[in-house]
C-alpha cells in the first residue's frame, strides 16, 4: 500500500504528524507514504523510515511571486511530480483549504481527512471522501495519530508516539564532548523565557561540567545568544553562523540535553528523543508541547496561564526581571532540578 501525506509546514505540524506514520506501519507492516511539504523542511519527513518519497512544493513562494512561478514552469513541474504516482489514498493532515486542493491534484483512490468540525477550516472537508471526526483540544500529535487511524482502519494506538526516525538518515553527530542546547528563539515576544534566567542557568550548568550551545536564527537571536554566552564565556559556544536545518538536527542529536521555550527546533528535539525541559507560559502543553520519551513540558502555573496572547495581558504587578511574569513561577534552579531528572532518567 502507499499513501500519500500532505502536510507542509509548519516544522513542528511535520513532526507532530510523524508518530501517525509509525502507527500505520506496525498496523500494515508493507505500508510506505510519499509527502508533500514546504521546501524548507523537506528533510524532516525523509528522515521516517515509511517515507520513500518527499515532494517540496513552495505554496508560500508562489503566494508572493506567482507570475514568476507560472513564468518559468515551477508549477507546472510540482504538479507533473504529484501525479506521478496513483496511491490507495490520499491523507490531508493540515486541514486548511490549500491542502485540501493539493488533494484533489493528486491521483489516488480516495480523499481522506478531518470531518467539518475537527478541520481547521471548515471548508477542506468537502473535498475528502473519507472523514475522521477529531475533538478539538486534544494534542495535536493526537489529533494526528487519530486522523490516520481512523483513515485507514486500524485503532487509535494508546502507546507512547513513536516519532520513527531512522538514525541512519541523520547528519552525523557533531562533538564527544558532553553538552547541553539552549533553544532561546521563538516567535512570540510572550513565549521568550527571561535572558536574565537564561544567564542564571548557564551558570548552573557551566558550575556542573557541561559545556552550552546556543544556536540563533536571526540577528536579535544572535545578539541574545552572545549576551547568554558572555555570563560563562568558558563553557558557551555561539554557533558562528546560521546553522541549516541539517546542521541544526546534528547539533541537537548530538546534546546530553535541551532546554527549549515554546518553538519548532523543541519538537525537532522530542522526535530525536533528546532529554528537553520545554518552557510554557502563555501558550498550553497540553495541545502542543512536547510530546514522546524523555520530555518534561513545563508549564508557567500562573493565575492567567495559558492566556494564548502574544502581548502580555497580566494587569497585575510586574517585576522588572521577570517579563512576562508567568515565566517567575518556572525560575533556573527549578528547570535545572528537571534537567537533570531527565538526563538522569535517560542513562
Amino acid at each position: 500500500m502507499r499513501f500519500l501525506v500532505i502536510k507542509t509546514s509548519s516544522l513542528g505540524d511535520i513532526i507532530h504528524t510523524l508518530p501517525a506514520l509509525s502507527d500505520a506501519r506496525k498496523a500494515y507492516p508493507n505500508i510506505s507514504f510519499d509527502w508533500v511539504v514546504e521546501e524548507p523542511f523537506r528533510e524532516v519527513p525523509a528522515w521516517h523510515g515509511a517515507v520513500q518519497r518527499v515532494i517540496p512544493v513552495a505554496l508560500r513562494r508562489w503566494r508572493k511571486h506567482g507570475w514568476q512561478a507560472l513564468k518559468n514552469g515551477d508549477i507546472q513541474k510540482f504538479i507533473k511530480m504529484l501525479r506521478q504516482e496513483k496511491y490507495d489514498g490520499i491523507i490531508d493532515a493540515q486541514g486548511l483549504l490549500k491542502s485540501a486542493a493539493l488533494t484533489v491534484l493528486a491521483r489516488g483512490e480516495t480523499r481522506i481527512g478531518l470531518s467539518w468540525y475537527s478541520a481547521r477550516e471548515h471548508l477542506a472537508s468537502l473535498f475528502y471522501q473519507k472523514k475522521a471526526v477529531v475533538p478539538w483540544g486534544s494534542h495535536a500529535v493526537t489529533r494526528a495519530r487519530a486522523l490516520f487511524a481512523q483513515g485507514l482502519g486500524y485503532p487509535v494506538p494508546e502507546t507512547v508516539a513513536d516519532y520513527g526516525i531512522d538514525g541512519a538518515r541523520l547528519p552525523p553527530l557533531t562533538s564527544d564532548t558532553p553538552y547541553f542546547v539552549f533553544l532561546h528563539g521563538t516567535t512570540w515576544a510572550t513565549k521568550h523565557w527571561p535572558e536574565s534566567y537564561w544567564c542564571d542557568l548557564a551558570k548552573i550548568a557551566a558550575n556542573a561540567g557541561f559545556k552550552i550551545q546556543l544556536l540563533w536564527g536571526n540577528e536579535p537571536e544572535l545578539a541574545r545568544a552572545k549576551r547568554i554566552a558572555s555570563a560563562v564565556p568558558a563553557a558557551a559556544l555561539v554557533a558562528p553562523t546560521k546553522l541549516s536545518l541539517s546542521e541544526v538536527t546534528a547539533v541537537l542529536a548530538g546534546a546530553r540535553g535541551i532546554v527549549t521555550v515554546d518553538t519548532g527546533l523543541g519538537h525537532l528535539a522530542a522526535a530525536l528523543g533528546v532529554p528537553t525541559v520545554s518552557l510554557y507560559g502563555p501558550t498550553d502543553p497540553k495541545q502542543s508541547g512536547t510530546l514522546g520519551q524523555r520530555q518534561t513540558p513545563l508549564a508557567a502555573d500562573f493565575k492567567c496561564a495559558p492566556c494564548f496572547s502574544r502581548d502580555c495581558i497580566y494587569t497585575g504587578e510586574k517585576s522588572s526581571e521577570v517579563d512576562p511574569p508567568c515565566f517567575s513561577r518556572l525560575s533556573p534552579p527549578i528547570v535545572w532540578q528537571h534537567l537533570s531528572t531527565a538526563i538522569t532518567e535517560g542513562v
